[in-house]
């Protein structure tokens, strides 16, 4: 039971910072991902922010999709290769924009894979 609520906290996380990439304000934008905002009212960067977001949102919809539409090994398989995904993003994310990506998203996707291991 942990290893799927661990996991569907991931999710909420994924659709939340898609709320903030695609429908935040320019401050409360610039405030989480740590950037100016000259920076974030750049158009070029609004779009980037936007197509990141939907990256954010759709992974954050196949994880609850994998946890309510599939059972069984697969399930399992798909939330572990989700969290793996997420945790390469952040940590990739963590050395080329902000270190606490890793906090912020990689930590909890590494206890949920861990958790799903041990499932």
């Amino acid at each position: 039971m942990f290893a799927y609520g661990i996991t569907a906290l991931v999710a909420i996380e994924a659709i939340g910072i898609m709320i903030i990439e695609i429908f935040g304000s320019t401050p409360q934008q610039a405030k989480a991902f740590e950037l100016e905002e000259s920076f974030v009212k750049i158009p070029e960067t609004k779009s980037l922010l936007g197509n990141q977001g939907i990256y954010n949102g759709l992974l954050g919809a196949l994880i609850f999709a994998t946890i309510f539409l599939l059972n069984g090994p697969q399930q399992i398989l798909m939330l572990q290769l989700e969290m793996l995904f997420v945790l390469i993003a952040a940590i990739y994310g963590s050395l080329t924009a902000t270190r606490k990506i890793i906090l912020v998203q990689g930590l909890p996707a590494a206890i949920a894979l861990v958790a799903l291991y041990l499932h």
